[in-house]
């Protein structure tokens, strides 16, 4: 029997039966269901590589109906967080609506990068169908989502702006950034950007391959901005975020890093405005792009500054360096941050069955890099920078994934996210245009998501033009995440390692509470199997004897040989959460 037939059994008993468990008041762990409202709910599918919004279209912020909330809210999720909702530099003209073009040569892709904000007060008009009454229908989209029970994160991109930055929508009184910098001045406390001074900007590829369709190499910018990725020069390459000017928090980047923060940058108040702006919008957190490329000085002052406008709100941070994690998370006030490098890295190993991989990457992660605040930790399998699973160069088979998403879902009471097209196997193929063909789903380009539009079913959301294997994928990921959002022993339980030395790529753990106990399971082997016996350690019985035990991602019973132990069937790839 083949690992694929393998899988499907197990997804089909998870199909069959319920899950035994009713939600936990007390319940405080997220589940992110992330999308790009761009392509959410675009219905098109004829996807002509580099093709306008007129020729690929674009979903709405109209087109996450009700219908798709109770879809997206069927598995699990708590918090939706809508990417690119800020207005972004792209190649449309909506200049009828007073918004200026912005430059080829400094947009990626037609629809644009959502990192490359033009407006930090507007959305994207690409999603509205009223352009002039945008933002309503954004305020609209709010109202319908806490109406599900489910709240609203938005992006922050607090490090960079687009190159041509102009706000038309900023309220009476706010100053655009660099209206009053000394532009002769490479760096100054009181500049909003850092420059090149007597340098004019040079378009990376000017004068040889302009590097999209509207591209020319003749924008000019003298003199030129410091670009985003702390590329302090003129002449970025066409591998730098060329696009974007960083922004200045009072770091003297060629002075070693000297911070200048006392007064208080004229940006961080600046910043701290437009966050409170939208958390008036109804917005209930905010996803903060690189955040470790900004100093922990602005965060350790705006997060409380925010808190104390909209308690409660939630700031989950970017972050790459595991060695600042605990900076971030103390000094910087964040409320949870990537675990990307770390868990992330060692599952995808995992799952590409790379020779060297071995589940101690997993307790790697929580014995060093994430130890004490592993419950602050967001993890993930996609996002829209990473491959998607079913991509032909990550594992090439969506349900290869099932064993990661567990581990991922159950080793804390931290966040666990999923992305759009995820749960029903979507594997990015295609050259979309600025995204190119590199397994991902594209977040420059307008675009369709052919197997997420399966499940949209033309706006039905129903789900009806998925396949048998595709429905039971999507099965799996509402039961294991409803258990994940709604188990005591998940949510706020005690750890407890089960190795299985002669199983290198078996990973076995206890999460427990006085109420609960689990038995977590997860096999990456695409071979090995295990059938025996498990004695459970007194510390996990806590003097409580087994009476029964069932896996309750399935509702199937575990034959108990004594009041001390459980009987585990784990055939290759298969995953068992067991209650006893």
């Amino acid at each position: 029997m083949t690992l694929y037939k393998r899988l499907l059994i197990i997804i089909f008993l998870s199909v069959a039966a319920p899950v035994m468990l009713e939600a936990q008041e007390t319940s405080n762990k997220l589940i992110i269901y992330q999308l790009l409202p761009r392509l959410f709910g675009n219905k098109q599918t004829n996807n002509i590589h580099y093709g306008t919004i007129e020729q690929n279209g674009s979903g709405k912020f109209n087109d996450i109906t009700v219908k798709a909330l109770i879809g997206i809210k069927e598995l699990g999720t708590t918090h939706v967080w809508y990417t690119g909702v800020i207005a972004h530099a792209s190649l449309t003209d909506y200049t009828a609506y007073g918004i200026p073009n912005a430059d080829g040569d400094v947009v990626k892709g037609r629809a644009g990068s959502p990192y490359a904000i033009r407006d930090y007060y507007d959305v994207d008009p690409d999603l509205a169908v009223d352009v002039k009454h945008r933002m309503a229908e954004f305020e609209s989209l709010v109202k319908r989502t806490h109406q599900q029970g489910l709240k609203v994160i938005i992006d922050f991109v607090p490090n960079h702006v687009a190159r041509k930055y102009q706000s038309n929508a900023k309220p009476a009184g706010v100053i655009d950034f660099g209206a009053k910098d000394n532009t002769n001045l490479a760096f100054s406390p009181a500049n909003d950007y850092y420059y090149v001074p007597g340098k004019a900007f040079v378009v990376p590829g000017a004068g040889t391959q302009p590097t999209g369709p509207l591209a020319d190499g003749k924008y000019q910018e003298f003199p030129a901005k410091a670009t985003g990725n702390d590329v302090f020069s003129a002449t970025p390459s066409k591998d730098d975020w060329y696009e974007t000017v960083k922004l200045n928090y009072g770091v003297d980047y060629q002075d070693g890093r000297k911070g200048h923060f006392n007064p208080v940058p004229q940006l961080w108040i600046k910043m701290r405005d437009i966050l409170i702006y939208w958390s008036r919008k109804g917005v209930d957190g905010f996803r903060c792009d690189m955040a470790e490329m900004v100093p922990v000085e602005f965060w350790s002052w705006v997060i409380p500054e925010v808190k104390k406008a909209k308690p409660g709100i939630v700031f989950m941070g970017e972050a790459y360096d595991p060695k600042t994690y605990a900076t971030y998370l103390t000094i910087g006030k964040f409320d949870y941050l990537y675990d990307k490098v770390g868990l992330y890295d060692g599952l995808k190993r995992l799952m590409r069955n790379e020779p060297s991989a071995t589940v101690a990457d997993i307790d790697h992660v929580w014995q060093k890099e994430s130890a004490g605040f592993g419950d602050h930790m967001l993890r993930f399998l996609e996002n829209h920078d990473e491959e998607r699973i079913a991509s032909k160069t990550f594992a090439g088979d969506p349900f290869k994934a099932l064993p990661a998403m567990t581990v991922s879902s159950t080793l804390s009471g931290g966040p666990v996210m999923l992305y759009f097209g995820q749960e029903v196997g979507e594997p990015a193929h295609g050259a979309e245009g600025f995204g190119g063909e590199d397994s991902r789903t594209t977040i420059f380009d307008y675009w369709g998501v052919p197997e997420h539009q399966k499940w949209m079913n033309n706006g039905s959301f129903d789900g009806a033009q998925l396949s048998v294997a595709q429905q039971r994928l999507r099965s799996f990921y509402q039961r294991l995440l409803t258990v994940s959002g709604t188990s005591e022993a998940i949510i706020k339980g005690k750890f407890y390692h089960l190795p299985f030395t002669d199983h290198p790529k078996i990973y076995a753990f206890y999460r427990y509470t006085a109420n609960q106990r689990l038995l977590v399971l997860v096999n990456f082997d695409e071979h090995d199997s295990i059938k025996q016996d498990i004695t459970i350690p007194e510390e996990v019985l806590q003097q409580r004897k087994i009476n029964s035990a069932k896996e309750i991602l399935s509702g199937t019973s575990i034959r108990n040989n004594t009041s001390t132990s459980v009987y585990v069937e784990l055939m290759p790839g298969a995953v068992q959460i067991i209650e006893f």
